[in-house]
């Protein structure tokens, strides 16, 4: 792997949770629980390869469909997550955002975001974005309106409207768009994830379920990137 080619921005769509656990007989939960512990590990590689910018997406707007016992256990694994491993962001330099719609969360979760976000905010070896209650249709609707009301209000007229104007009113705006995004699970679909900022990303599809993702899978996956020649619509 070069280590003077690395993506600026990986995004990860993390998958395969459930079916990791269904294969070995347990509840759902337990694969979740099994991914919590392996965003810990890509985390830290990710960080020491150098990569500047990572995004997880985990939860969608379309996750709440899922039983209520599998739901409140992901909220619950991602409140205790942040509280387990905040300590270690601070340590180890790494700036933690969210991305998506927050207004629909439990409140004990939303609470340790925010501590997390400002306890963090000052870091800059690695910005980390967990993309939770996302969806790229409703990230680029939220952008419309709020574009929508500074027109209506007299701030910006029509015409200064651009690609870079909804560019900085989207969940992304502090983040470049995603070089190499991955999706593990064998799924082969980007699932409302980044669809405006995905426009010029490389995709890499790997079978390998989410908990099973470790370090070696990472560096094949920017090894993958880093083969490829990128055109951005050139030759």
């Amino acid at each position: 792997m070069e280590s003077n080619n690395l993506p600026i921005h990986i995004a990860i769509i993390m998958d395969g949770n459930g079916r990791w656990a269904q294969a070995r007989g347990l509840p759902r939960i337990y694969g979740h629980q099994e991914g919590k512990k392996n965003v810990k590990r890509i985390v830290r590689h990710a960080a020491n390869l150098g990569i500047k910018y990572l995004s997880l997406f985990a939860f969608s707007t379309e996750n709440w469909k899922r039983p209520k016992e599998e739901v409140d256990g992901l909220m619950e694994i991602l409140k205790v997550g942040l509280q387990e491993e905040r300590p270690e962001f601070i340590r180890e330099g790494i700036r933690v955002v969210f991305f998506g719609d927050r207004t629909k969360l439990p409140k004990d979760v939303i609470e340790e975001m925010e501590l997390t976000e400002s306890s963090t905010a000052s870091n800059s070896r690695l910005h980390l974005a967990f993309a939770i209650n996302y969806s790229g249709r409703d990230d680029i609707l939220r952008a419309i309106k709020r574009i929508s009301q500074k027109v209506a209000d007299g701030k910006i007229n029509i015409d200064d409207i651009n690609n870079d104007l909804i560019s900085k009113e989207l969940d992304t705006k502090d983040f470049p768009d995603p070089d190499l995004i991955i999706r593990t699970s064998g799924e082969l679909r980007i699932s409302n994830f980044y669809l405006w900022q995905s426009a010029y990303s490389e995709f890499y599809f790997t079978p390998v379920l989410w908990p099973d993702f470790d370090e070696k899978a990472l560096e094949s996956a920017i090894e993958a990137y880093q083969s490829r020649k990128r055109r951005f619509g050139g030759i």
